[in-house]
């Protein structure tokens, strides 16, 4: 049995493809309480996002998995055929290991891929679909993230604006949960402000927008993290004095907050400092808003420069991260190696033990019938010698015929000190 990788991601494939083979919740519930009464392949784990589709599967058969891919989704396996890429055992930790540390997504060093990989183990185990195996190949890959977050700056350095817009905040504002936050404009850009900035810990945001759907939709999302309050956006200039950070992002053809608004705010709030993120193009900001003492006033253009410099600085923290993870995948498979001959070895003994009490029976029985216990014991050691070492030594002549001599050499060496070792021990010289 080998430890499979197989999938697609944004790198190999069309937001198409990966609309076709991408998993609901709901339909992988399904699919794998069902595959787990599969006696061939009911090891598995799927990882479904935006941006991949993967199967991680213990198995003895990579078509097999990729079948089930196929077949999950009503596709031909051919349709598939060009753009699935397969890894295995030690290349397929090393893959699981890089997705799970945001190494292979499309924004390197996004965090988020940790906590859906973590989802998809746990409802991979509440469909009983993970051995006891796979489950620690995953946990390792979880140890892996965490090495890699927690040892290289991969992902210390803000690269989306979203994310740029939050860690700003953080810098102007040491007391995050202090913060009253302002969107002007509900869409997608905004809607990831608000996103990052709740789960840092805000004390409220407020959601201005032209219509109340997509701004309850957005409230929505984020109510269970964080106080939401909805404004009408009429009544924009009257609140700016209720935020702390204002990031405005509406599309409009002209500039929505003015230099008078905001000067009216500060005064209201008695000047304490405001933070002013404009994201719109054309501008939702009056420029001379840069003016107004206590203002910070950030544009498109500046946050772009910051997000430049951050990802050059992930991309040169990655190269150390990608040799710690190829570090970490080869400790899991030498572990793996142990682990398996340590199984058979103790195979091994049982069947050492086996033949050991089959040959005294055999003696005992002589010697109860009068033969003469010296010849009997002689014969005993001779035969259970023979039977122990017979599997050793077809062992050590397929190793003196393979390809590689440095093989046979080695087991030859571990042996003759093996054997020097008992030596001293029988001599009294063990050290």
């Amino acid at each position: 049995m080998s430890f499979f990788a197989l999938g697609v991601n944004h790198q190999t494939a069309s937001v198409e493809l990966r609309e076709q083979i991408a998993f609901n919740p709901e339909k992988l519930t399904q699919l794998l309480a069902k595959q787990s009464q599969h006696h061939e392949l009911n090891d598995m784990v799927v990882v479904s996002t935006c941006n991949r589709t993967e199967v991680y599967a213990i198995s003895d058969d990579a078509d097999m998995v990729m079948n089930w891919l196929a077949q999950a989704n009503g596709l031909d396996v051919k349709q598939l055929f060009n753009h699935v890429y397969r890894y295995e055992n030690a290349q397929a930790m090393t893959h699981l290991m890089r997705v799970a540390s945001g190494l292979d997504s499309l924004m390197l060093g996004e965090p988020q891929i940790l906590g859906q990989v973590k989802s998809a183990l746990v409802l991979a185990k509440e469909a009983q679909t993970v051995s006891s195996d796979l489950n620690r190949i995953f946990e390792y890959a979880f140890y892996a993230a965490k090495r890699v977050r927690s040892e290289t700056a991969v992902g210390s350095h803000a690269v989306s604006m979203g994310y740029a817009v939050a860690q700003l905040a953080l810098q102007v504002f040491s007391q995050p949960e202090k913060l009253t936050v302002m969107v002007v404009a509900a869409g997608e850009m905004n809607s990831l402000v608000a996103k990052h900035l709740a789960e840092m810990g805000v004390g409220k945001v407020l959601i201005c927008n032209r219509t109340s759907a997509r701004a309850e939709r957005l409230a929505a999302d984020i109510a269970h993290q964080v106080d939401v309050e909805i404004i009408p956006f009429a009544a924009l200039a009257e609140n700016l004095y209720r935020a702390d950070v204002i990031c405005s992002c509406t599309g409009s053809l002209h500039q929505v907050i003015s230099y008078v608004d905001v000067k009216k705010a500060l005064k209201k709030r008695r000047y304490q400092q405001m933070l002013l993120v404009d994201l719109a193009v054309p501008r939702d900001i009056e420029p001379k808003v840069e003016s107004l003492d206590g203002v910070y006033l950030y544009g498109v253009d500046d946050l772009q420069s910051v997000i430049n410099d951050n990802l050059a600085q992930r991309r040169q923290a990655a190269v150390e991260a990608e040799v710690m993870v190829n570090q970490l995948a080869t400790e899991l498979v030498t572990q793996q190696k142990v682990k398996h001959a340590g199984s058979t070895i103790h195979a091994y003994r049982e069947q050492g033990e086996a033949l050991r009490q089959e040959e005294q029976q055999l003696a005992m029985q002589r010697m109860s019938q009068g033969e003469d216990p010296q010849q009997v014991l002689q014969e005993f050691s001779y035969r259970l010698t023979q039977k122990l070492l017979h599997p050793t030594s077809i062992l050590l002549r397929q190793a003196a015929k393979a390809e590689d001599p440095s093989y046979f050499e080695s087991m030859r060496d571990d042996l003759g000190e093996i054997l020097t070792k008992r030596r001293k021990i029988k001599h009294g010289h063990n050290d």
